[in-house]
């Protein structure tokens, strides 16, 4: 109904509906006992994820460091080695372009989804179409948790790889989803449990989420193995993402195989490679997902409610990189298989019991039994960054399938890793 005055409503909140005597009675700021602490309360999917298991490794290797002792940092996989001189040329060019400084579209420019497609062409006989079935994402870790947001929800499950790389089961469980962890050490066991775990619960899983080289375990598959994901997927109706980090580190003669170079793969998933391992990129946060077009479009629709895209001067000096260095990331992979093999043997030399991975950038080390009956995995990782200065990743960080077990990163030089070896002799003898 039309108001026939051309007085304005008053608000239903206005003072003029509050008399005196409700007034004098409304507290104010003086009112309000002082020690009363205000209370944070944050959101359940906050309050789910468990404490840090890497911050008292982190904070004793903080202090040491802060002392100014030297410690063999064999922890995070953070490469240490730079990109190639024409790539960061090329950056400072791009960067001097004043059009590059706008906002960028966040499945990024259309010359570098081109690239990628090149890649996967020229590497794994995979054709992809540019605009439909790639994007570009601010680092593989970043696309990967937006998807497990677009694709994930309440009352949904997810199959993880045991142990898992945190992201993988922090991402999905951000989503408000659920975790099932199946140990990824046999990969023949692995699939059978997948299909088992699809036939018995319900309702079904809805994800599948693999990581091959595997961190932390390196463990390494064929094609075969993705030829029957894809089979599984598709009689249980499972969607699949294969983290695909280390597809550029691989050591003697392997070539970890790519999930969509299997037949019906776009069909059921999606993969994200990265440049932050085989191109030393790891801060420039480039990362690309490719594969199935609904699922990259699900990811584009997140992706455009929380970022403009990557900064315009990067992308065009990952083209440069793609385009022009690939010998220079073999030559990456010839330089961590020669630390594989320094810090293998070594460990072995004193008596530890250490198989050598055929990709990645880690190996996968069993604490000695001796050392295993004595203390936790935690106690123990932490005995050697305290009394011998070397820093590791405990495997009870990526679950209890890790227990009993170090990570370590092959990211200091030869004669530091061998320094590393000496010092674990010393700290342990």
């Amino acid at each position: 109904m039309t108001s026939d005055t051309n007085e304005t409503p008053k608000s239903p909140s206005s003072s003029d509906d509050v008399d005196s005597s409700t007034r004098q009675h409304m507290p104010v700021a003086d009112d309000i006992p002082s020690d009363n602490e205000f209370e944070i309360e944050v959101a359940q999917r906050v309050k789910r994820l468990p404490p840090y298991m890497f911050g008292r490794i982190n904070n004793l290797l903080y202090q040491k460091r802060r002392a100014g002792e030297d410690v063999i940092d064999m922890g995070m996989g953070n490469p240490s080695d730079p990109p190639e001189q024409l790539v960061i040329d090329k950056l400072a060019e791009a960067a001097a372009d004043p059009r590059v400084h706008g906002y960028s579209k966040s499945n990024g420019i259309q010359n570098l989804r081109r690239e990628v497609a090149s890649k996967y062409l020229k590497k794994y006989g995979v054709r992809l179409d540019p605009e439909e079935e790639l994007m570009v994402c601010l680092g593989s870790k970043e696309g990967f948790s937006h998807m497990c947001l677009a694709l994930m929800g309440p009352g949904d499950t997810a199959i993880v790889p045991a142990p898992y790389f945190p992201v993988h089961t922090y991402a999905v469980a951000l989503a408000s989803a659920n975790v099932i962890s199946l140990e990824v050490a046999d990969s023949d066991k692995f699939l059978s449990n997948i299909a088992y775990t699809c036939e018995q619960m319900y309702p079904r899983p809805k994800l599948l989420i693999l990581n091959y080289p595997h961190n932390p375990s390196t463990v390494t598959v064929e094609q075969k193995f993705y030829d029957d994901v894809v089979k599984i997927a598709k009689r249980y109706e499972l969607m699949v993402i294969s983290d695909f980090a280390y597809a550029d580190i691989a050591f003697d003669g392997y070539q970890p195989p790519s999930f969509l170079a299997s037949e019906g793969a776009s069909d059921v998933g999606v993969e994200f490679t990265t440049m932050s391992k085989g191109y030393n990129m790891a801060g420039w946060r480039i990362g690309f997902c490719a594969g199935n077009r609904h699922m990259i479009q699900a990811l584009a629709t997140i992706k455009g409610y929380y970022d403009y895209g990557m900064f315009q001067a990067v992308q065009v000096a990952a083209i440069m990189a793609l385009r022009e260095t690939e010998k220079a990331v073999e030559k990456q992979s010839s330089i961590y298989q020669q630390r594989r093999d320094v810090l293998v043997d070594g460990l072995n030399r004193i008596g530890w019991d250490v198989q050598s991975p055929r990709a990645g950038m880690f190996l996968w080390a069993q604490i000695p039994e001796k050392w295993r009956q004595q203390m936790s995995t935690m106690d123990f990782a932490m005995k050697l960054l305290e009394h011998g200065n070397v820093a590791v990743s405990p495997g009870s960080g990526f679950g209890a399938a890790g227990d009993g077990y170090l990570r370590m990163a092959l990211v200091e030089n030869e004669e530091r890793l061998r320094q590393g070896v000496r010092q674990i002799k010393t700290c342990l003898s």
